[in-house]
């Protein structure tokens, strides 16, 4: 029986150290895609005034 419960433990261990893994991942596509948001409309914001003036 302690082989099979070790086994079921490594492999829920595994899960979710891969879920959060991914989880960061995501989060950080996610932040950097907003950064680069806000860089493009700042840019385009700067550009703006430049070609105004």
């Amino acid at each position: 029986m302690l082989p099979a419960v070790s086994v079921s433990t490594g492999a829920v261990v595994a899960v979710l150290t891969g879920g959060v893994v991914l989880t960061a991942l995501l989060a950080a596509v996610a932040v950097s895609a907003v950064s680069v948001a806000i860089a493009a409309v700042v840019l385009r914001s700067l550009l703006r005034d430049y070609h105004r003036r």
